[in-house]
């Protein structure tokens, strides 16, 4: 009997520890699991937190692209973050004559490759030219360390916080991002 009992505890510690690895694997954002099978756009449609991303990335016509291969590192604002802008300008982005300018807001926040979490906190550590990203845009995002984990800096020199690392993608990474990142304007 008790060879069976350490047996059932020995499996019971195992699928704990397969759990909490799939738990890490496919993190809650939005109120929804997002899957690492599942790529960019497939996530994301789920995250009630990204309807605005969402609704930007389909307007900008780029559901093919980052539904395509990548890889692909994108910092995700939150409904929250695009709130955050000054009032109309999310509005006025989604205009189809704005259609420019809101690509190149949108792809301003992907950066080619698969960055993870840790490999952007070695970024903020190091700093100078390592710290530094090239966008899918052709601007420069960097990354620093912030009291809060890591943050990235857009062109303007406005400050946005990873709070969500390492949602991985099929076709890349998420990290979710409490501010909207602008090129150079």
């Amino acid at each position: 009997m008790r060879n069976f009992t350490f047996k059932t505890l020995v499996l019971s510690a195992a699928l704990a520890l397969t759990a909490a690895a799939q738990a890490q694997e496919n993190p809650m954002v939005g109120g929804a699991p997002m899957l690492a099978e599942r790529n960019i756009v497939e996530n994301a449609v789920n995250s009630a937190d990204h309807t605005t991303l969402v609704a930007a990335v389909q307007a900008a016509g780029l559901v093919e692209t980052l539904q395509g291969p990548g890889p692909f590192t994108v910092f995700a604002p939150t409904n929250a973050a695009f709130e955050m802008l000054p009032a109309g300008t999310v509005d006025t982005l989604l205009m189809e004559e704005n259609r420019d300018q809101l690509t190149g807001v949108l792809t301003y926040h992907v950066v080619a490759g698969n960055l993870s979490g840790p490999e952007l906190g070695r970024m903020a550590r190091m700093g100078g030219d390592d710290a530094m990203l090239t966008t899918v845009q052709g601007g420069m995002l960097t990354v620093v360390p912030s009291g809060q984990g890591v943050a990235i800096v857009d062109a303007n020199g406005n400050e946005a916080i990873v709070t969500i690392a390492d949602v991985n993608q099929s076709n890349g990474v998420i990290h979710v991002v409490n501010g909207v990142l602008l090129p150079a304007m």
